[in-house]
């Protein structure tokens, strides 16, 4: 038995769609070796966005001794709105411990971290306990910068410092001090290197 072969139908759809049961879907998938993926989530790209990319990896090939002077940065948010799968976790007893588990859904959290790679050098981690804003992030460079690379054999002077086009990263304060801390030697939106999506 085949089923029709749709990218986002679960099998109790197809299921009902054409009379069979769940199990027999399964089967019937396996033996067609179809298997479950989760989707995985990708910057869509616009036109014109492969030129620019291009345009990096043959600014870079032309200068490959400055690969190992650029900072490349990036921040992740965390949050606690991930889901708990809860039919994964058991409590082995003899009889009904009736266990509970107390979580805090009700209360918001967010945390923003920061890392950097310069080199072959991992720069620890910077944790934002706010929104990251323009401000914030100027803040970071000006203060927390310096401290973080304090151990880096680099100088501020040589290096070159990198983060994407996150609405933070682009504000006039913050362009403004790249211009004057990485003089012609930041990779960004609207920096002397654009840096494309």
């Amino acid at each position: 038995m085949r089923w029709c072969r749709e990218v986002h139908v679960s099998p109790l759809v197809v299921a009902s769609r054409i009379g069979v049961s769940r199990m027999q879907v399964w089967r019937t998938s396996r033996e067609d070796d179809l298997y479950p993926y989760h989707d995985q989530r990708v910057q869509h790209m616009q036109p014109g966005n492969h030129a620019q990319r291009l345009d990096l990896c043959h600014r870079v090939t032309a200068h490959l001794d400055v690969l190992s002077l650029i900072l490349l940065t990036d921040e992740a948010s965390f949050t606690r709105d991930g889901i708990n799968n809860l039919r994964n976790t058991h409590t082995w007893s003899h009889h009904n411990p009736h266990a509970t588990c107390v979580t805090h859904f009700q209360r918001r959290f967010s945390v923003n971290v920061w890392c950097g790679v310069v080199g072959n050098r991992l720069i620890r981690p910077f944790v934002f306990y706010n929104n990251l804003t323009g401000n914030t992030y100027e803040a970071f460079l000006r203060h927390e910068i310096p401290g973080l690379l304090e151990d880096i054999p680099l100088m501020m002077s040589q290096m070159y410092f990198q983060h994407d086009g996150a609405m933070p990263h682009y504000t006039r304060r913050v362009r403004k001090f790249l211009n004057e801390s990485f003089p012609n030697r930041w990779l960004g939106r609207r920096g002397p290197v654009a840096w494309p999506p």
